[in-house]
């Protein structure tokens, strides 16, 4: 079991080196710029002491630039994680070079305990405001089976695709909007949704992108993906994405709020 988490981890990332970013840089800036938003005072100063003049949505595409310098090479399976169908994720074999629940987990501990480097801290914020944007696409909690859909190849608008870059970038790429324009259409939850999604933790959103597979493998028989697997998924893209942002200004609150 050890030997195919390590190939299909290989497999993921070899892949992913040459595809579409993590919910592409627009998806990520969109995170970034609404956790903005619901920042407390506090939090805000305390984060631009780290981060500078840097915006989080800025910041939030650092740990898919830095793929390519061989030092973080440790990183590259943090932006995924495997949890097949009917398991949870204590029952998972785990990836021996880690995994993103774990990567999360880890970064927030670290964050709260605050014995480390500025330089430190830093990355680990970058990291932070990335990896809960990952998390919550739901191809990045995957079943071990296509790599995240990275092999099930699909026709997006006649041109060849894989349904994971579908997914992280060409649904949001094809709306046309810039993240500025795209963050501000989406962000206007209720008080009980903000109260809702961010009474919950890391599990819980590895388990809601769980919950949203049977939504994102239903294909059509001749793989053609475009106006009609849009206007059934958008709405689905949207959503994480807000949810996303809110949680991770509710998680940056908790580290720098005070």
């Amino acid at each position: 079991m050890k030997t195919l988490i390590i190939l299909l981890s290989l497999l993921f990332t070899v892949d992913n080196v040459h595809s579409a970013e993590k919910w592409g840089r627009t998806g990520h800036r969109v995170v970034g710029d609404i956790a903005a938003e619901y920042l407390t005072p506090l939090a805000k100063k305390e984060i631009k002491q780290i981060l500078g003049d840097e915006s989080l949505a800025m910041a939030s595409t650092w740990m898919d630039e830095i793929r390519s310098d061989p030092q973080y090479d440790h990183t590259h399976d943090w932006h995924w994680v495997t949890i097949p169908d009917g398991q949870t994720y204590a029952e998972t074999e785990k990836n021996p070079n880690g995994d993103l629940v774990k990567a999360l987990q880890d970064i927030i501990s670290d964050l709260k305990q605050g014995d480390i480097s500025k330089e430190e801290e830093a990355k680990k914020l970058k990291m932070l405001i990335h990896l809960v944007g990952d998390i919550h696409q739901p191809l990045h909690v995957g079943t071990g089976e296509d790599r995240g859909g990275n092999a099930v190849e699909v026709q997006w608008f006649w041109e060849p695709s894989n349904l994971h870059r579908v997914w992280d970038s060409e649904m949001i790429d094809d709306s046309k909007l810039s993240y500025t324009e795209l963050s501000k259409s989406i962000n206007h939850p209720t008080q009980e949704k903000l109260r809702e999604w961010q009474s919950t933790g890391v599990l819980d959103w590895a388990r809601e992108s769980m919950q949203l597979r049977d939504q994102v493998y239903n294909l059509p028989d001749d793989m053609e993906l475009g106006y009609e697997y849009t206007y059934k998924n958008f709405d689905t893209v949207e959503k994480r994405l807000l949810q996303a942002g809110i949680r991770l200004a509710d998680v940056l609150n908790e580290i720098y709020g005070g």
